[in-house]
């Protein structure tokens, strides 16, 4: 009977990945009720937000990035789940398998596509700076770290690819 040890990075690895991925998951599905609910709704929000100086001509801008919000926040959710399965093959000792390639891969694409949404998403933030009554916004277009993490999920996704051939041909000449 052996013991299989529990690698303790590995098993906070899963928790935050899980925490990370709940709190994505519900905070995508409120966005997703949110942006219709904003404009259907439209004189019970007013009524809510213009104590906050909030315009109405601001909520369609609102509803918009509440809908970008949703989509991204769903792209976190497959991240954080791909990333969950590259954590589990690691802990049954056995990462170098094709799955992990393909799965980095999906995963600097889907980074990539959150920068390239972050751009209307700052600019809605600006837009929405400009239609309050003093109110500041802040809004980030493309970050400099997370193309530094897309890069370096397709170079690690590259290396998995290659040490799976590797190690193929290695087992083919055994």
């Amino acid at each position: 009977m052996s013991l299989k040890r529990i690698d303790p990075l590995l098993a906070i690895a899963r928790v935050i990945l899980i925490i990370i991925q709940v709190i994505a998951g519900v905070a995508a599905v409120a966005c997703t009720i949110a942006a219709p609910a904003i404009l259907l709704f439209r004189a019970q929000v007013l009524a809510e937000v213009q104590a906050e100086g909030i315009v109405p001509e601001a909520l369609p801008v609102l509803a918009g990035m509440a809908a970008m919000g949703a989509v991204v926040l769903g792209m976190v959710f497959v991240v954080t789940l791909l990333c969950r399965r590259i954590v589990n093959t690691v802990g049954e000792g056995d990462p170098f398998v094709p799955e992990n390639a393909t799965r980095l891969s999906r995963m600097a694409w889907l980074m990539l596509a959150i920068q390239f949404i972050s751009l209307p998403l700052a600019a809605g933030g600006v837009m929405l700076e400009q239609m309050t009554e003093g109110k500041t916004v802040e809004a980030d277009g493309i970050s400099l770290s997370a193309i530094l993490l897309v890069i370096i999920l397709f170079v690690l996704a590259r290396v998995f690819r290659k040490g799976t051939e590797m190690r193929a041909d290695l087992e083919g000449t055994v």
